[in-house]
């Protein structure tokens, strides 16, 4: 019998180091702007880096089954997009069983960087419906197509131009009703 002895950690497989490599890169370019997206739909900056962490942890443990990797980002988009809604639905749940009133997520300093108007228009956007709330994020902020938040949302495109259009609808009367 011969044994081999190594020095050193094991190496890693090469479908380990591809999805090291794979998920790192992704993980530079583009976290920060899922974080944002996040932000905008949950309202907290620390559950929208879990959301974000959690998309991410999914595509590296399934980075040998995925096929089209070219095409990474809208399947991220899509996780942390199901993140959110699952987040919420949560927090509306413990919100029913315990019959708490919403607690206002706004410091003193994020107040006052925003400016009123942003907030303003923020808060009508956090109003919205969930789906109109989504289109409008995805449009207007990370500024995707049409095709591209059908896709994302798994919506038709006609979906995604009638819902904005009465997202924007309700958010002109709600900010002309402000004035």
């Amino acid at each position: 019998m011969r044994f081999e002895i190594t020095h050193g950690p094991p190496r890693a497989s090469a479908s380990e180091a591809s999805a090291d490599t794979g998920v790192s890169e992704l993980f530079l370019v583009h976290r920060l702007a899922l974080v944002r997206l996040a932000f905008l739909l949950v309202s907290d900056q620390e559950t929208a880096e879990d959301v974000v962490q959690d998309a991410f942890a999914a595509v590296y443990r399934r980075w040998s089954t995925l096929t089209d990797r070219e095409h990474m980002l809208p399947y991220l988009r899509t996780a942390v997009l199901n993140g959110c809604r699952t987040v919420l639905r949560r927090r509306a749940v413990i919100g029913r069983l315990r019959g708490l009133q919403e607690v206002s997520f706004w410091s003193a300093e994020a107040a006052a960087l925003l400016g009123e108007t942003r907030r303003q228009v923020f808060l009508a956007v956090r109003a919205l419906p969930r789906r109109q709330r989504e289109v409008l994020v995805l449009r207007f902020y990370l500024d995707l197509s049409e095709a591209e938040i059908a896709q994302v949302l798994g919506i038709s495109r006609g979906t995604v131009k009638s819902t904005a259009s009465r997202a924007l609808k309700t958010l002109a009367t709600e900010l002309q009703e402000e004035r």
